[in-house]
């Protein structure tokens, strides 16, 4: 893989990806920023904790700011004070080096996560389709 620029793979996988899989990459790499900021604090390697962390901060950030508020702003507005919570928590865990608050930040994600997916699947079934399979090992550069 080319350090230096993006992952072609991710590249295809993104644009050939819908809005649904796209919001489950998110959760995916949130997830897998928080583990590589979480491990980076218990080595007390705060540079890359810090930029891992950030890396997930801006990704719940933009999980936030995709909501469709328009839609149905009940259930939005719900979404953002979890959303708003999770940013707070990485926030605080990168300001005071705590895994704790990570772990509990990656809890939530978790959580969202397969909810997203339990929906995803669901809404397959009922319409005929195939769900989109969890990707694993997916590596967000850029």
């Amino acid at each position: 893989m080319n350090a230096s620029g993006p992952n072609p793979y991710l590249k295809t996988k993104v644009l050939t990806a819908s809005p649904e899989e796209l919001r489950l990459m998110l959760y995916e790499g949130a997830i897998k920023f928080c583990a590589q900021g979480r491990e980076a604090l218990e080595n007390n390697d705060f540079e890359n904790s810090h930029a891992a962390l950030m890396r997930a901060q801006k990704i719940v950030l933009e999980l936030s700011t995709s909501l469709k508020h328009d839609i149905d702003p009940e259930l939005c507005g719900k979404f953002g004070a979890i959303y708003n919570w999770i940013y707070r928590l990485l926030v605080d865990a990168n300001v005071k080096h705590d895994p704790k608050l990570v772990d509990e930040a990656v809890e939530l994600l978790h959580y969202e996560r397969e909810t997203w997916q339990l929906l995803i699947s669901r809404v397959a079934e009922e319409v005929g389709g195939n769900p989109p399979t969890p990707s694993g090992g997916l590596s967000l550069n850029g």
